[in-house]
């Protein structure tokens, strides 16, 4: 029995040598990890900005009524082309009672007051013919009744105004609405019936109407406080309507806001730019969304390489590549950056484009040929 069990552990031994000796042949087998590699390469890189917002007309005039009323008629549509006087709605009227009854009352008065005057005018001008009194009292006495007159006359004028928004006793400038530029409506945010409030220093008054000249539009978006540094009155915008993908217009930068408005978290300004629409272009509505691009800087056949393929050192923050010196062998190389559109950097300095640049991703086996 000991002889069997010497020669079965004998075995044993054996084949554990011989299990070791292939898991380690294995091991040697196991083909090496490579790191993939990228080369930089000549581009055109531009950096621009681009900002959300709207195209409007330059100009919005709102028509306001100079008395109040009730809308008697509305005489044309949203979307009319109009000139400088054309009438656009017609007010009526409804006068307040107890201003009615006191303006009623005033005229009263000053017609007793003018008559009772006329009267002591009429004496003494028999007089003055005949030489009693003298000039300078019967001057006096006219002065007066000249006077009563002129306040009659006034008081009736107010009484028709407060009666039919008119001195003259019609309808006329005052319950008449009409354009004061020309241009398109956009809105008439009125209907007949409704009641209007006149514009006045307590009041804005109601709105009958809303004009703009259409031929002059405008770009109109906001923009981070992070990009509106780098913008400057006078630089050229590109853009595109939302309703009209297939086409882009041109524009020029004229207004940017001095002053941010806090929105979400982030401070906006307003920016402004002036649009041109060839005669050609299909109508461009008030409202049409829209996107600006702004090019802020602009290299043309430039050596690049892709931001992700940049690291950056943990003290000077300074940015640096790893570039292939021998298989799976990488050297640090400090670069000089210049413009950036996100995606891809400009090489100022520190590679050349024969480099092959580390990519940091997972790595990658090397095929079993490469043993």
């Amino acid at each position: 029995m000991n002889k069997y069990v010497k020669y079965a552990l004998i075995g044993a031994v054996v084949v554990g040598i011989m299990a070791a000796i292939v898991y380690f042949l294995k091991q040697n087998s196991t083909p090496v990890e490579l790191y993939k590699t990228e080369t930089a390469e000549r581009k055109d890189i531009i950096n621009k900005v681009i900002v959300t917002g709207k195209v409007i007309p330059e100009d919005e005039i709102n028509i306001k009524p100079q008395i109040s009323g009730i809308i008697d008629k509305i005489l044309l549509e949203e979307g009319v082309q109009v000139k400088a006087g054309d009438l656009i709605a017609v007010i009526k009227v409804v006068p307040n009672e107890q201003s009615l009854n006191q303006a009623a009352g005033r005229v009263r008065t000053a017609e007793l007051s003018l008559n009772n005057t006329k009267i002591e005018y009429d004496r003494n001008k028999s007089l003055f013919d005949k030489g009693v009194i003298s000039s300078q009292d019967f001057n006096t006495l006219k002065l007066s009744y000249d006077q009563a007159v002129q306040e009659l006359k006034n008081a009736q004028a107010d009484y028709q105004i407060i009666r039919k928004g008119s001195a003259g006793g019609s309808v006329s400038a005052n319950t008449n609405i009409t354009a004061t530029v020309s241009g398109t409506i956009l809105e008439i945010p009125v209907k007949e019936g409704d009641q209007v409030i006149q514009s006045n220093n307590f009041n804005e008054g109601t709105t009958i109407a809303t004009i703009a000249d259409m031929s002059r539009m405008i770009f109109e978006g906001e923009v981070d406080e992070a990009e509106v540094g780098k913008l400057s009155v006078g630089m050229p915008l590109e853009i595109s309507l939302g309703a009209l993908e297939s086409q882009k217009f041109d524009a020029k930068l004229k207004f940017i806001a001095p002053k941010g408005v806090e929105e979400e978290g982030a401070v906006q300004f307003k920016i402004e730019g002036d649009l041109s629409i060839p005669d050609s272009t299909a109508y461009v509505r008030a409202g049409y969304s829209a996107n600006a691009s702004i090019v802020l800087e602009e290299k043309k056949d430039v050596l690049s390489i892709k931001e992700a393929l940049l690291q950056f050192d943990k003290d000077t923050e300074k940015p640096y590549v790893e570039v292939q010196v021998a298989e799976n062998k990488f050297e640090r190389k400090e670069l000089e950056l210049g413009v950036s559109d996100g995606i891809d950097v400009e090489v100022v300095s520190g590679i050349d484009e024969d480099a092959k640049i580390k990519v940091w991703n997972k790595l990658e086996k090397k095929s079993d040929d490469v043993n």
